[in-house]
């Protein structure tokens, strides 16, 4: 066996990014579809959370919730990543905004505790949806960007994100609390339909769908092409910590359930014209807007460091854990609103790190017509990894366990992937130092 290669990339810059958005059209439509989603997506998940917490009064509503937003993308991660794979997923991507679209506008019938269960089954078909769209997103980067833009798009996308975040947690929380729910809703369900037209208009080759044969009804419950994906990674040990690098963020899920919890119990805003629920969804945006803070340096200082070797990408997945458990421990013992934010900020540079990182390894790495099982996988690994700590998070906080001690908690368990991590790294080391002697 020979020593893996290195890809290695010059120096990362703030021009890099510029260079990426001024020079490539299509990356440029789909950054866009991603600002306005995004946005929409932040305004609408504080307005979904609150209202649940307001309406049922436990938090395990929110963990619920949290949960039919994530496992769908598990339960149809095979069949997402097979259509990934057989059809243009520029197409895929716009079917599934448009779904959205009318799925979100339907969020409308919800006025009353009555009607509060609508959000369950429409949540479930929503994140049915992106469990189509992102897979599609993540495998077309190395379609329409160069082999070294590759890391400097995903660190633009998740820095994106935490911008977008940012806007989403801050002003939509105003907008929720003075302007009402069904603004959010309709602005989200609109963001959805943009996004639609954006991607449309995206021109780029896509060899996979080309070369594939055309998709039949029986082919979406057909599991071979899934094991044949299964045997692509297990075959490639490379690929293996990257698919498995997003499931081992333990954060993620209780994050949402923690973040509800303690901007309307600990953290709650007071001031004229804000009531109750308001309150909460400003401590909220709070927690959120240092979260976003946070993935938005967290990638853009390490991409600098890492350019794009391979064996700096590993370790700063693994960097990116321990930072996450770091931040965690102190979120559990902050006293002010503003201290939780700032320890959210630290948690989450990591946790951003981890995202691109892996991101990119998995596209450097992924032959074109694997793409898109390889990514569902890695989506699917990490969603139900999210659902299930959310959902043991809300149980827990209705057992009457504090919200400060699930946070400590959530710190603690993350030495478990950085851990294991260390471990296959140390391993695999060992085993390039075999082979080189």
């Amino acid at each position: 066996m020979e020593p893996e290669q290195e890809h290695v990339a010059p120096s990362i810059s703030l021009g890099s990014y510029v260079r990426l958005i001024r020079g490539n059209r299509n990356f440029r439509r789909l950054w866009l579809a991603q600002i306005v989603s995004e946005i929409g997506d932040w305004f609408y998940t504080l307005s979904i959370y609150t209202l649940l917490l307001q309406l049922t009064g436990h938090a395990g509503s929110v963990a619920l919730a949290l949960v039919l937003q994530v496992i769908p993308q598990t339960l149809a991660g095979p069949t997402a990543g097979v259509v990934n794979d057989r059809l243009k997923r520029k197409h895929v991507m716009i079917a599934a905004d448009l779904i959205r679209f009318v799925v979100v506008l339907a969020m409308l019938l919800v006025r009353s505790r009555s009607t509060v269960w609508l959000v369950y089954p429409l949540l479930l078909a929503e994140t049915t949806m992106a469990a189509f769209f992102e897979p599609g997103r993540s495998a077309v980067i190395p379609n329409i960007a160069d082999s070294s833009e590759v890391l400097v798009a995903n660190t633009l996308s998740s820095a994106t994100w935490s911008v977008n975040l940012l806007i989403g947690a801050s002003v939509g929380g105003v907008v929720a609390a003075f302007a009402g729910r069904d603004a959010v809703f309709i602005l989200n369900a609109l963001s959805f339909l943009v996004s639609a037209v954006l991607i449309s208009g995206m021109r780029f080759a896509e060899p996979h769908a080309e070369a594939a044969p055309p998709l039949r009804p029986r082919d979406l419950v057909d599991f071979s092409p899934v094991l044949e994906g299964i045997r692509y990674i297990r075959n490639h040990p490379t690929l293996m910590p990257a698919v498995f690098a997003k499931a081992g963020e333990l954060m993620v899920g209780p994050s949402w359930v923690i973040f509800t919890v303690m901007g309307a119990r600990e953290f709650a805003v007071h001031g004229k014209g804000i009531d109750a629920a308001g309150g909460a969804m400003l401590g909220m945006s709070i927690l959120l807007g240092g979260r976003g803070i946070g993935a938005l340096v967290g990638p853009l200082i390490s991409a600098r460091w890492a350019g794009q070797d391979d064996h700096r990408l590993r370790r700063g997945i693994l960097l990116g854990y321990l930072t996450i458990a770091l931040g965690y421990g102190l979120i559990g013992v902050s006293r002010s609103v503003w201290m939780a934010a700032a320890c959210a900020m630290l948690a989450h540079a990591g946790g951003s790190t981890v995202w691109v990182f892996s991101t990119t390894l998995l596209q450097l790495r992924t032959e074109d017509r694997f793409r898109g099982r390889v990514f569902s996988a890695d989506l699917g690994l990490a969603s139900f990894t999210f659902a299930t700590t959310a959902y043991l998070c809300g149980h827990f906080l209705d057992l009457g366990i504090s919200v400060r001690t699930m946070a400590v908690s959530t710190g603690f368990f993350m030495l478990v992937p950085a851990a294991l991590l260390a471990w296959v790294l140390r391993a695999a080391r060992f085993r390039q130092n075999q082979v080189q002697a």
